[in-house]
């Protein structure tokens, strides 16, 4: 009896990769582009520069978006002003090198397999960043993909996307600013006294988590882990040794260093707007009365006063 010959299908992994790190600084480039985009296009693509780390992380740090049109079975890419803003970039920041791109919406597109092609060539299994601009679930959803290639023996016969772990990477005033994004409508955007309130608060609340994680384990009611309890006490540990009167008089300085920094720039502003005016009257003055600067020199000659210019005269 013959053999059967079988068919295998092969999913081909690519390199492996532990996950990607994104700043926040390429979120809110991909926002701005996406609000200037042109009236007929749907959504916004571009590139992403970045490193991979030793561990394999892609530290994504910065993009740009690339001009495209884009139908159900084709897509046009301006690749010469691709080049173009690639080598401006790495003028400023040899460093970086492209490690993937980007597009806005909420899920990847059958034309995402076909741009995800280009980058192919552009850099060694490049990452997929979609951000919803959107906001279908009432806040932006980040997500980074790898391709998987998908063969029949030895021909490849499509890409699939598997979603890798992302990392958000921000400090506390980015976070601030990346908290104003996530609403749909914000009525205003919060000054630094309303940002410092909400940092306390989400404080406070890590504070209370972290004392019932610890009064949960010396209750038994939790399993100790021996890092968690490493990580607290160093965090601890870490902390100043400052009395409260010390922690107040600290506080109350910088206060009072950050009141009089803007007690100033307020007298600046005033300063510069008064002088601003005084000199505009003054050109009116000249243009209405052209023989009045003559008139008061030779009055100031006859009486043995040095002549007066029309900004001190208005002033006295």
């Amino acid at each position: 009896m013959a053999s059967s010959e079988r068919t295998v299908l092969q999913l081909i992994p690519s390199a492996t990769r532990v996950s990607a790190r994104v700043h926040p600084l390429v979120i809110f480039n991909i926002c701005d582009c996406y609000v200037r985009r042109p009236d007929h296009a749907e959504r916004v693509i571009g590139t992403l520069l970045g490193s991979v780390l030793l561990d394999g992380t892609v530290d994504i740090r910065n993009c740009y978006a690339v001009p495209h049109n884009e139908s159900l079975d084709q897509v046009a890419l301006d690749i010469d002003y691709h080049h173009n803003m690639l080598s401006s970039h790495q003028k400023v920041n040899p460093k970086e090198a492209i490690v993937g791109w980007f597009s806005t919406g909420f899920e990847v597109t059958g034309s995402s397999a076909l741009i995800h092609e280009f980058y192919s060539r552009e850099a060694s299994n490049p990452v997929h960043l979609t951000v919803d601009t959107g906001f279908k679930n009432g806040e932006t959803t980040i997500k980074a993909f790898v391709a998987i290639n998908l063969s029949l023996g030895d021909q490849q016969l499509a890409a699939q996307f598997q979603e890798v772990p992302l990392d958000l990477r921000m400090v506390e005033a980015e976070k601030v600013g990346f908290d104003v994004l996530k609403p749909t409508n914000v009525d205003k955007l919060p000054n630094d006294i309303e940002g410092m309130e909400a940092s306390m608060g989400r404080l406070l609340a890590l504070i209370d988590d972290v004392y019932k994680y610890v009064d949960d384990v010396v209750e038994d009611r939790v399993a100790r882990d021996s890092k968690i309890g490493r990580f607290i006490s160093d965090t601890i540990a870490s902390l100043p040794k400052l009395s409260p009167h010390a922690f107040n008089k600290l506080v109350n300085d910088s206060l009072q260093d950050q009141l009089l920094l803007l007690y100033l720039s307020s007298i600046t502003r005033t300063q510069l707007s008064v002088a601003e005016k005084l000199n505009t009257a003054a050109q009116i003055l000249i243009e209405i009365h052209p023989n009045d600067d003559e008139l008061m020199s030779n009055r100031s000659d006859s009486r043995g006063l040095s002549p007066i210019s029309p900004v001190n005269e208005i002033s006295n």
